[in-house]
Parts: C-alpha cells; structure tokens; sequence
C-alpha cells in the first residue's frame, strides 16, 4: 500500500499543477488536449491511470505561444515553464514545472542547472499533408532521431546491439545541424489551412500510430478527470481506438504495479534541497 499511496500523492500534486493549466488555458481562450495515457485513464478509469504517475497534454504551435505569452502574465511564483531545445540537453518537449516539489529522475542525477520539481508535459501536435505518406515517415524518422539523441545526451544505455551502433554513429555525426534541419521540418507544414492531419512523434508510438485525423483536434470537448473537468480531443474514443487498440483492455497485474518512477521524489520539499550537495 506504501507504493500506491506514494503514487497517489504525486499524481495529486500533478493534477493541481494541471488545474492552475486548465485555469490560465480557459482565462485567455487556449486549447490543449489531454492525450496518451491521461486520455486513456480519463475514459476508462474517470482520473489517472491508478498505476501511473503523469499527466500529458497537446497543443498546437500557436496556442503554445499563447500559453507562453499567459503565463509570463499571470508571473505565478509555484510554477515555471521549462521548454524543449532552449534548455541543454533537453529536446523533447515542455514542462509545467512546480516549485516546492521535487522529482528527480535517474538520468536527471547531478543536473543542477534544471528544474526538477513535480511536472505536466506539453507536447507539440503538428499538421502534415494528408494522404502523403512519404512525407508522414520521413518526419517520424527525424523526430525519432531527436528523441534517441535527447536519450543518449541523458545517459540512456543501448539495450541491444543494433542501437549500440546506432549511438556510436550518432556520436559522430554533426548533431546540433542535423537538429535544426529536423526540426525545421518537423514545424514546416504548420502553416496548412486544407487537406491536412495532426501528428506527433516525440513518443514510442509508431508511425501510423501518430498521425491522426484533422477532426480529432479540432475543437476540445470537455472530459471528467478525477475532480475537476479537463480539455480533450472532441471524439476522445476515436483517439483511443487509433492509439492503443483495444483501449479498455486492462494490462496484465504485473503491468498494473504502482511505482513512482522518479529516483528522488517529495511532494513538500523544493528539489534544491536535494541538489544543494552536488
């Protein structure tokens, strides 16, 4: 019971974190997702994934720069914003941040210069054009590329042989060019007004399971999500269906054990108190 109460706690600090979210997002007419597996625990579950201790939202570039320009406004002393790209060696996407919280993941051990309190991440949902699946594969492969050299650059070790090679070829590569051209790409057609559909690959899904249909993003619909009501795709089971399958299916009991997966975690202590002696 120790481990499932430790988890609640998290996941409590978590969806206050995503409260203060939702209240700025509805204050100044921003529109996030809640997408994965938060997505997943609100429709079969009513809340969080019992067993899961994270909370995950889309948005589009604009109303991300929306929400930027908000919280800059709002200059709420709990919260921070920590980006992708502008922090060293963080790639992947953005955090809500909270002070007074801490959770330290292993790879994040000795980082002194990040933020490193409890967390919502905001992913990035980018259009591509419809029908054109080579296009679709060649943006999975480069975002899949961001996300394997933000992993290396945070200590992640090859489980096979395959991405040992991998990694040591990246190492020799002319990475931060091959970065901004990546990125470059993955925001190019962000611009299209017709003929296009959602993406997002900064995720373990595979490639067919990132793209999605230009409805499903459209317009948020209100969802119940523990206590309060949260912003999610208009037709959440569509969603569902073309992410996981058989969403309502419940994992084997192996796969259901509740853990906080932060090596160092406190929801009442801020992290520098952790990282004061490194």
């Amino acid at each position: 019971m120790e481990k499932e109460q430790a988890v609640r706690d998290v996941q409590m600090k978590i969806l206050e974190i995503m409260k203060y979210i939702d209240k700025v997002c509805r204050q100044n007419d921003i529109t996030y997702f809640i997408m994965g597996g938060t997505a997943l625990g609100a429709v079969r579950h009513g809340g969080f994934i019992p067993w899961d201790d994270d909370l995950d939202i889309f948005m589009t570039p604009d109303q991300y720069e929306k929400f930027k320009g908000a919280l800059d406004k709002e200059k709420n002393e709990t919260f921070v914003l920590q980006e992708w790209r502008t922090t060293p060696d963080y790639l992947e996407y953005a955090k809500v941040r909270m002070n007074g919280t801490t959770f330290i993941e292993k790879s994040m051990l000795g980082r002194k210069d990040l933020h490193l309190g409890i967390y919502v991440d905001i992913m990035i949902l980018h259009k591509l054009p419809e029908g054109k699946q080579n296009i679709q594969k060649r943006i999975y492969n480069m975002s899949k590329y961001v996300v394997l050299f933000a992993l290396i650059q945070r200590g992640w070790k090859p489980k096979n042989i395959k991405q040992e090679i991998l990694a040591r070829i990246m190492k020799l590569l002319p990475n931060k060019i091959l970065l901004r051209k990546f990125y470059k790409n993955i925001y190019k057609y962000d611009n299209l007004t017709e003929d296009y559909v959602w993406s997002y690959y900064i995720t373990k899904a595979k490639l067919s399971q990132g793209v999605f249909e230009r409805e499903c993003f459209e317009k948020p619909a209100d969802i119940q999500f523990e206590d309060c009501m949260l912003m999610g795709p208009q037709n959440i089971k569509n969603y569902l269906s073309g992410r996981y399958g058989n969403y309502m299916k419940l994992p084997s009991k192996e796969q259901q054990k509740a853990d906080v997966h932060a090596y160092i975690y406190d929801c009442c202590k801020d992290y520098r108190e952790y990282t004061k002696e490194w």
